[in-house]
Order: structure tokens, then sequence, then C-alpha cells
């Protein structure tokens, strides 16, 4: 399980090191996408291969799901750490995410986040103001709060 936030940095040709305690649990091989509201998602293969069969259960014939298809898979990109525990994020993703320089890094239980240091920011602060009202629209889930 991927949980906590990290502070990084993104070189000039696009590398940063991925957190030494997500690494192990992403494993060799991973997937790096497009993430919902801004962020990129990293995904250890068999957690993807989880994601990719939901997705096919999706109604082919319905308009959103093929949109929202098109969306993890066209930013999809295989990657590998290397041996200074560093990824390579491709240019169409880090445009994606806003990533220039400081960025953070997140884990969110079956994946890690990779973020824009100032849309977390902004993103936490929106969100911590209605996380109480977030809360009683799931209660139905029995999270246990």
């Amino acid at each position: 399980m991927f949980m906590g936030e990290h502070q990084h940095t993104i070189d000039n040709k696009g590398r940063m090191i991925i957190p030494a305690r997500f690494r192990e649990e992403l494993g060799e091989r991973f997937v790096m996408t497009k993430g919902l509201e801004g962020c990129l998602a990293l995904y250890p293969l068999q957690e993807w291969s989880v994601l990719e069969q939901k997705m096919r259960s999706l109604p082919f014939t319905r308009k959103d799901a093929r949109a929202l298809a098109r969306f993890i898979f066209s930013g999809a990109s295989e990657c590998e750490i290397d041996k200074q525990g560093r990824i390579l994020i491709p240019n169409n993703l880090r445009e994606h995410a806003k990533l220039v320089k400081d960025v953070v890094v997140i884990g969110v239980s079956s994946r890690v986040e990779i973020w824009s240091k100032a849309e977390w920011e902004a993103y936490s602060n929106e969100t911590a103001v209605s996380v109480e009202e977030i809360a009683e629209k799931i209660v139905d889930f029995d999270l246990g709060f």
C-alpha cells in the first residue's frame, strides 16, 4: 500500500527520484499515465492490469466511457527506475501535470501520484475546506471514520 507525501524536484532532462519506500512496491517496471485533477498516476503492473480490466468492462457504446479510456490509455507509458532511483517523465506527461521543478509525490493506496507542488498545494487547500462534506457524501461506503 502506498501512503505518505514526499517533496522532490525534476531535473532539466525530466528525471526525478522515486521515494525509496515506493520503489519496491512499484517494481522494476510500472505504468505512468495522466491522472485526474492534473496529476500523474503510477501503477504497479498488477494494479494496472486490474484497472485495464475494469476499463474494458465499461460499455464501449457510451461516449463518456470511450473518453475516459482515451484519456487514461493515450497518456500511458511503461517506466523503469534507473540505478539512481530515478524515472524519466515523458514531456507530454510533464505538460499535462504542469511539472517544471518542484513536485510532490504522494501515496494513494494502490497508486502513486506526482503533482506539481503549486497544483498540489492549491488542491489540498481547496479540498481541506470540504473534506467533512465529502466524508458525509460517501458515508454509505462504510469506511469506518
